[in-house]
């Protein structure tokens, strides 16, 4: 189970480097240990098994140790967006029912404004080297405590983490991921990815990210791999870090190539060591991979998943035959197929909705059965991707069926956004779409037709989003109409729209 899984690796190989981070080294030995105190921390304060507990952490070494700790006490692992404003968060800890949250003191007083209105959350921990005011500091939760593992026992169908996605309907939904879940997934990147206990992997993605998570912790850590740690993308310290820590696997979304083709002068850099790149988490454009592979001299192998798969679905195969645009072949032990709306299979070349099927593939949505139901199909998922398989089987996506945008990596659902926009009085109907964008890939833009008497005040209508939503779902624009394009049953066209930008 996962909850073993840093153990096992720390009894093999106790003095590998696990977490590189700024200054710091630690091995996978004391990395083990205080994930071990965090879980008999958790203990104390009353976690027992199936308690959701809280992650709301940038990339660090204790977001790592709190992931370990919390599933080592027997519990599920919420990790959230740091970004998330105190509204998404509200929704999210009161539906998991969160009875404890790791955080930093930046965030602390959101939390604490929200906190009396989450009835199960019992305690906050808080990163950092001084008490605080309020909340628990995470040393004194380690403080004390046994550093053996607490021995508690998991079905493989427990979950493991529940992560939250952008929802069509205006609320994210909990995706469930059990034991099983992730451990297969990670047993079938290992096999695509050749990787050894040698390598150095990237930890530039936000690890509360699928993606994140397994490729870039519980993959390395299965094999007792480094784990070279970034709190935020900066394009010149991330080639420095490469250059210094010897990094061999990077894993980024296109957004990041793409900075990374354009930056000046990047020759005193020594990037030699990296043996393979790979892109995931949204659509990588041709001249973007062309770009980087020129300057760096090294291949990007583009792969694709939704987190309701642990992630990663398909990958072209590393040092195999790549096609650029692909998202490449089913990983081992994951089906995938073409199917039309009513759900028959189709042969290659022919477009319809890609499914996946597998021992990857969630357990459900936290408190949603229709919801499950409706994307669990005798068996099959449906990712709500429009593509096709070639007749190699290899996939592309062409479009998404869901209405979402990929904004830097991350998923932004048109309907969350729109919701946001009517709530302000000044706003009658809302349609927004996705405009292309060089390094984001797309940014949100916003057609609205004003409230009787009211004028479209951008700068107003920014403010009012921030206060209710992450800032990377903010549309960028807003065009003001005294009408939409609509169907005659009243859906409003959003191709046309599409079509303007």
């Amino acid at each position: 189970m996962v909850n073993s899984l840093l153990e096992s690796t720390s009894q093999k190989k106790s003095q590998n480097p696990a977490i590189v981070f700024a200054d710091r080294i630690m091995t996978y030995a004391e990395v083990d240990t205080m994930a071990n105190q965090c879980a008999h921390g958790l203990r104390a304060l009353g976690i027992r098994q199936g308690d959701m507990v809280g992650i709301l952490l940038p990339n660090s070494p204790e977001f790592i140790i709190a992931y370990f700790g919390i599933i080592k006490a027997g519990a599920t692992v919420v990790p959230m967006n740091p970004m998330l404003s105190p509204d998404e968060l509200h929704y999210i800890m009161n539906d998991a029912g969160l009875k404890v949250v790791f955080t930093i003191p930046p965030l602390l007083a959101g939390i604490e404004h929200i906190a009396p209105q989450i009835k199960t959350l019992r305690d906050v921990i808080v990163t950092g080297e001084k008490s605080q005011p309020f909340g628990i500091s995470f040393r004194q939760l380690l403080g004390g405590m046994h550093s053996t593992s607490p021995g508690i026992s998991v079905e493989n169908t427990q979950a493991a983490v529940c992560i939250y996605t952008s929802g069509t309907t205006g609320h994210p939904k909990g995706a469930l991921l059990t034991h099983r879940n992730l451990l297969s997934n990670v047993a079938s990147i290992l096999r695509v990815f050749s990787t050894h206990e040698t390598d150095a992997f990237s930890c530039i993605l936000p690890l509360f990210h699928a993606y994140s998570a397994t490729v870039c912790m519980l993959m390395p850590v299965s094999i007792g791999a480094r784990i070279v740690v970034f709190d935020s993308f900066v394009p010149r310290k991330c080639l420095q870090a490469i250059h210094d820590h010897r990094i061999t696997v990077f894993v980024g979304v296109p957004a990041m190539f793409a900075v990374l083709g354009h930056l000046k002068n990047t020759n005193d850099y020594d990037v030699s060591s990296l043996r393979f790149c790979v892109a995931g988490g949204a659509p990588l454009p041709a001249e973007v991979l062309e770009t980087f592979e020129s300057i760096y001299k090294v291949k990007i192998y583009e792969g694709d998943g939704p987190t309701e798969c642990s992630p990663v679905t398909s990958v072209n195969p590393i040092g195999g035959k790549r096609k650029v645009g692909s998202i490449g072949l089913p990983v081992p032990d994951v089906e995938m197929k073409i199917v039309d709306d009513e759900g028959n299979d189709l042969p290659p070349n022919q477009v319809g909705e890609i499914v996946v099927r597998g021992p990857n593939v969630m357990k459900g949505y936290l408190n949603q059965p229709k919801a499950t139901d409706e994307a669990i199909v005798n068996g099959w998922f449906h990712t709500g991707d429009v593509g096709k398989m070639d007749d190699e089987g290899y996939f592309y996506i062409l479009d998404r069926k869901k209405d979402m945008m990929i904004v830097g990596g991350l998923n932004v659902y048109a309907q969350e956004v729109e919701t946001a926009l009517k709530a302000h009085p000044t706003v009658l109907e809302a349609a927004v779409i996705g405009k292309p964008d060089k390094l984001r890939g797309e940014v949100p833009v916003a057609y609205l037709v004003p409230s009787e008497g009211k004028t479209i005040e951008p700068d107003e209508l920014i403010r009012f989003c921030r206060a209710h939503l992450a800032k990377y779902k903010v549309p960028r624009e807003f065009i003001a109409r005294e009408s939409l394009p609509k169907t005659a049953t009243g859906k409003v066209m959003k191709w046309k729209l599409k079509g303007e930008v």
